[in-house]
């Protein structure tokens, strides 16, 4: 494993300051603390900074040596909010904030950026500029999308930007990095029956909801095993259903609610005009009326091949090639997406261990993503920030990356 000398030698201190930050976790678009840590280092380090992009973002800026004269520009991304959830962890560093909490290891990865960020401080041995960009709100909240409207890519112009997230489960010290879609696009809907409410002994007498909510579930089954290709991934999960106060009582209305996770814009296109047609056509059948909310949240995060493979590479030169695994796809949504499709390249993955390296006073439950007991592994520290300043030195030494 190839790791950069002053990287490690600073990785302690990083480590401190992702400790502090993992102690006053902080939601979406609220980042004020956790923002003016960022800020503080890297204007310390000599690192000119951008705030309040996106309501909380801040992005540094690092010219090489050429002090940014050849336009070349490549982003590095990390997120910086919290969890609304309640940490279970007793460890000296766990939360103080109840039901906040830095249970996805957004604390890791602003760490990561910002021990590549002292490293860049130091050594410019690059020309161009590396944009150092830390995002709010990627917790629902949409942060990316926000500080592109704000003119990140105005402002900045890079022409290719990059993201990592920790991944609990593979052993430290192995990468994982595909091309296409990574992660699912992330969608809401709401559906209301209205009925007509009746006693529950003359339902002759009403419109009963529940079995037409019945029916709805089932049928939409059908358009993920019989409208949508066989080879496109989809998921419908219908995971609440609402109706009735008593048990005598047919009521009025019924309510669902649920998500739709896609790889494709297309198959979601697909996806929320066959539901909606299903739901329509069986409320009137049954003659009830039927209201349809659809929400489309995040796209899906997909992967330039070129910046994919880029990306595989410098890992592979970091921890060697057969360290350097195939992503799998996953129906979790990602706000990077926005910033994906605006500009080329990859979200990749660092691998966190499996939870070994908690401390003491760590709560009951597996060390995964968003769970109470979760910590980021300071070990990735050194790993993930040698990555960073790797793959932006490389990058922009070459000229047919920006293509």
């Amino acid at each position: 494993m190839k790791i950069i000398d002053s990287i490690l030698t600073d990785a302690a201190s990083i480590a401190a300051i992702r400790k502090d930050i993992h102690a006053h976790p902080e939601l979406c678009f609220q980042e004020v603390r956790t923002a003016d840590v960022v800020a503080k280092q890297l204007t310390d380090w000599g690192i000119p900074i951008h705030r309040g992009m996106g309501t909380t973002g801040v992005v540094g800026i690092v010219h090489g040596r050429d002090g940014g004269a050849c336009g070349r520009g490549i982003g590095l991304r990390a997120d910086i909010d919290a969890l609304p959830m309640q940490e279970f962890n007793t460890f000296a560093h766990a939360s103080k904030h109840q039901g906040k909490m830095h249970a996805c290891g957004h604390d890791g990865h602003t760490a990561m950026l910002l021990a590549a960020a002292k490293h860049f401080a130091k050594h410019r041995d690059f020309d161009g500029t590396v944009y150092l960009i830390f995002q709010p709100a990627e917790e629902g909240g949409g942060g990316a999308r926000e500080m592109i409207k704000d003119g990140l890519f105005d402002k900045f112009p890079m022409q290719a930007v990059f993201g990592m997230h920790n991944w609990p489960g593979a052993p430290v010290g192995t990468f994982a990095v595909s091309a296409g879609p990574v992660m699912a696009s992330s969608n809401e809907f709401k559906i209301t029956i209205r009925g007509k409410g009746s006693h529950a002994a003359l339902p002759h007498n009403g419109i009963d909801p529940v079995p037409i909510a019945c029916q709805m579930v089932q049928g939409f089954q059908t358009i993920i095993t019989r409208n949508k290709k066989p080879v496109d991934a989809g998921v419908i999960s219908v995971t609440m259903i609402h109706a009735g106060e008593a048990t005598n009582v047919v009521p009025d209305f019924c309510e669902l609610q649920g998500t739709v996770r896609t790889f494709s814009i297309e198959v979601l296109d697909l996806i929320e005009t066959r539901m909606k047609l299903v739901a329509e056509s069986i409320c009137t059948a049954f003659g009830a009326q039927c209201e349809f909310e659809f929400e489309r949240n995040y796209p899906p995060t997909i992967n330039s091949p070129a910046e994919a493979d880029f990306a595989r590479q410098v890992m592979g030169g970091i921890v060697g090639a057969e360290q350097v695994l195939h992503q799998e796809p996953t129906m979790g949504a990602e706000d990077f997406s926005y910033m994906l499709q605006a500009k080329p390249g990859a979200y990749v993955f660092i691998s966190n261990g499996d939870g070994a390296h908690r401390e003491m006073g760590h709560g009951g439950g597996p060390c995964t993503l968003h769970n109470p007991s979760y910590d980021f592994n300071d070990d990735l520290i050194p790993l993930g920030g040698t990555y960073w300043v790797e793959l932006a030195t490389q990058w922009l030494a070459n000229p047919t990356q920006n293509v």
